[in-house]
C-alpha cells in the first residue's frame, strides 16, 4: 500500500481506566496490523486516573493525555496527532477483535471512505450485549436513523469502524459524548461518503471489568439513547421540516385559495370558513417549516450545490421585494374589507372570505421578509467566520 503518509493506518482509541485490558489490546492491534501487512500507528487518547497510559506505552502505543471531556471529544482532540491516511476506531476493552482489522483496511483501499462494523452480520457472544440493547435499543435506533436518512445500516452503534482522515476532517464531528457514533453515520450519508459494512466479532467483558455504562448506573444506556436520538433529529431538516412543510403549504394554500370567493360544496361536504381557517393554518405552518429547512441547509452546508442554489434563488432583493408585494396584496384585500365596512354603516352582514385571505397574505409577506433577513444574516456570519 503506497501513500503520501509514512504511516498508512492509525488505530485511534479513547481510553478511560482500562488497565485490565489495555496491554493485551495493544498487542491485538499489532497482530492485526501485521496480518493486514501494513504499518500502523496505535494512538491511545487517554483520560485515565489509573495506570492505563503507562501500560499502553509499555506495550508500544503512543498515548495522548487529555482531560475527561467525553468520548466524541477524545476523537476530536486526537485529529492533529493522527499520522495515518486511514483511521480505525473502537474500544480498548477487548470486546471488539482488533486482530481482525484487515477487512476494514481492504475496504478503505478499495475506495470506501467510511466502513462500519456490524455485530449483527458477524458474531455476538452470549452475554456480550444486554438483551435490552441487542433486541430493542440498537435495532430501534438503527431503524429510526435509516428511515430519517435513507440509509441501510444494520448496526449504527457498532464501536469498531474505519474512516479516511480526509473524510473525518470533512464531516467535522461536533458531538462530545456517546452521540458521536450516530453523528458519524448520519453525516456519512449527508456528505455522501462511500460507505461499506463489514461483519465483526463482539465479545463479552473480561472477568472483573465493568462496562462504562454499568459504571455510570442504570440510567446511562437510556441517556445515551436519548443523546443519539437528539443527534439524529437535529441534523434532519429534510425529514422533519422540508417534506412536511411542502405538503402542508401546498395543500393549505390550495384549500384557502379555493375559498377566496366564498363557500362551496363537494358532494355532501360543504367547505366554509372553518375549512378556510384550517387551510390558513396549514399554509402558515408549512411555510414556516420550509423556511426553517432552508435556513438549516445553509447553516449545515452539507451540499455546496444546494447551498449555492439557495443563495442564488433567495437573494436579498428578490426576498425583500416578494415580501413587499405579498404584503401589498394583503393590504389591498383588507382595504376592500374596511371600505365595505364603512359604506355599510360599520356593519358586515356576512363573513368576508377575501378579507380572511388578505390576512393570510399579510402573514406570508411578513414571513418572507423576515426569512430573507435571517437567511442573509447567516450567510454574512459564515462569510465573516471564513475570513477570520
Amino acid at each position: 500500500m503506497t501513500s503520501e503518509h509514512s504511516t498508512p493506518v492509525t488505530i485511534l482509541i479513547p481510553s478511560l481506566n482500562e488497565s485490565l485490558t489495555i496491554g493485551e489490546f495493544v498487542d491485538w492491534c499489532k497482530e492485526g496490523l501485521e496480518k493486514a501487512n501494513v504499518e500502523g500507528q496505535i494512538l491511545i487518547v487517554d483520560s485515565s486516573t489509573d495506570d492505563t497510559p503507562n501500560i499502553a506505552e509499555a506495550h508500544g502505543a503512543e498515548v495522548l493525555r487529555v482531560p475527561k471531556r467525553g468520548l466524541g471529544r477524545a476523537y476530536i482532540d486526537a485529529i492533529p496527532y493522527v499520522k495515518g491516511k486511514y483511521i480505525i476506531m473502537g474500544d480498548c476493552d477487548l470486546t471488539y477483535d482488533f486482530r481482525e482489522v484487515k477487512p476494514f483496511i481492504e475496504k478503505l483501499a478499495e475506495g470506501y471512505e467510511f466502513v462500519i462494523g456490524s455485530r449483527y452480520k458477524g458474531y455476538i457472544q452470549i452475554g456480550a450485549m444486554p438483551k435490552l440493547h441487542q433486541y430493542f435499543g440498537t435495532p430501534v435506533t438503527t431503524w429510526i436513523l435509516n428511515i430519517i436518512y435513507g440509509t441501510h445500516y444494520s448496526d449504527i452503534h457498532c464501536g469498531m469502524r474505519a474512516i479516511t482522515l480526509e473524510a473525518l476532517q470533512r464531516i467535522k464531528i461536533q458531538s462530545q459524548s456517546w452521540e458521536y457514533a450516530s453523528e458519524m453515520v448520519l453525516k456519512a450519508a449527508k456528505y455522501r461518503l462511500k460507505v461499506a459494512e463489514v461483519p465483526v466479532l463482539f465479545y463479552k467483558d473480561r472477568e472483573g471489568r465493568l462496562s462504562h455504562h454499568k459504571r455510570m448506573g442504570w440510567f446511562s444506556p437510556w441517556l445515551a439513547g436519548w443523546d443519539n436520538l437528539k443527534a439524529m433529529f437535529i441534523y434532519a431538516p429534510d425529514f422533519f421540516l422540508l417534506a412536511p412543510g411542502l405538503l402542508l403549504f401546498f395543500i393549505g394554500f390550495l384549500l384557502t385559495s379555493s375559498l377566496l370567493i366564498g363557500p362551496y360544496s363537494i358532494g355532501p361536504i360543504t367547505l366554509n370558513l372553518h375549512w378556510m381557517l384550517l387551510g390558513m393554518t396549514m399554509t402558515t405552518v408549512g411555510y414556516s417549516a420550509l423556511q426553517l429547512a432552508l435556513l438549516a441547509k445553509i447553516y449545515y452546508d452539507f451540499d455546496h450545490v444546494v447551498t449555492d442554489w439557495i443563495k442564488r434563488e433567495f437573494s436579498y432583493n428578490r426576498g425583500a421585494l416578494s415580501g413587499a408585494f405579498i404584503i401589498t396584496a394583503g393590504l389591498i384585500l383588507e382595504f376592500v374589507l374596511v371600505y365595505n365596512w364603512v359604506i355599510n354603516d360599520l356593519k358586515l352582514s356576512e363573513i368576508s372570505h377575501p378579507g380572511v385571505y388578505g390576512l393570510l397574505l399579510l402573514i406570508l409577506g411578513f414571513q418572507t421578509f423576515t426569512f430573507t433577513l435571517l437567511l442573509h444574516m447567516i450567510l454574512k456570519g459564515k462569510e465573516v467566520s471564513q475570513v477570520l
